[in-house]
């Protein structure tokens, strides 16, 4: 195991969460997804998003494209499958693959986004989670592309 978090994490393009990353003509890389709060099935709330993340050929952050759609329960699903189209489309010519990317963390709505390293707990070793949602998780070997859910 390491001492720290990783400089960079490895995510392979998939069928499942990872199935919109790649690169773009130009080089940068990128990440869509569907990050969301859960709510309480009580006092309801949450909330449900569109995130593009734009990064360089080196993995760092350059833009996050982050939109909201309020409660699951409340949604426009067709406005959200919408927005999430539009997002890809507004990339251009891409291919889906391998991306390596540094974590990042970016501040929307009084949300936090990104890729959030988290120290070890107990026996276990650094973590890398997708939030907010914590949908994706990494951990060593970095570079594996692999996620657990």
């Amino acid at each position: 195991m390491t001492g720290g978090p990783p400089a960079l994490i490895a995510i392979d393009h998939d069928d499942y969460h990872a199935e919109h990353v790649g690169r773009t003509a130009d080089g940068r890389q990128f990440f869509l997804t569907t990050p969301f709060e859960p709510g309480d099935p009580e006092t309801g709330g949450g909330a449900e998003f569109v995130a593009r993340y734009l990064f360089d050929a080196a993995g760092r952050l350059l833009e996050a494209t982050i939109d909201e759609f309020g409660p699951r329960h409340l949604m426009d699903r067709d406005a959200q499958r919408r927005t999430y189209e539009a997002r890809l489309a507004q990339l251009g010519p891409v291919t889906f693959g391998r991306i390596e990317v540094a974590p990042f963390a970016v501040e929307r709505s009084g949300t936090t986004f990104g890729l959030i390293p988290r120290p070890p707990e107990a026996d276990d070793g650094w973590w890398v989670e997708l939030h907010p949602g914590n949908y994706m998780a990494f951990t060593e070997p970095w570079d594996s592309g692999e996620y657990d859910t």
